[in-house]
């Protein structure tokens, strides 16, 4: 299993490197639901890293933990090597 800091680097890596990323997310709380969609990353911190996404039509910011990549909520195709369409 891939430990935290590592989430929290890699996370950092992206945002330093190219923030521009492709997301599979599925929270219910908040009601947060994108499938391979393109986000931007805006800020990272401690505990949390903001996102930028324009899914609707209408850009809208969201905070993200680390932990919701472990627990499989979140998945970033650049980070797991899956292919992006």
């Amino acid at each position: 299993m891939i430990s935290l800091d590592t989430v929290k680097q890699r996370i950092r890596t992206l945002y330093e490197t190219n923030p521009h990323i492709h997301m599979n997310v599925h929270l219910a709380s908040p009601k947060i639901s994108l499938k391979n969609d393109p986000v931007t990353i805006k800020k990272v911190y401690p505990h949390i890293f903001l996102i930028e996404e324009c899914h609707s039509g209408t850009p809208a910011c969201h905070s993200l933990t680390y932990a919701d990549i472990i627990t499989g909520q979140i998945e970033i195709a650049e980070l797991s090597g899956k292919r992006i369409s």
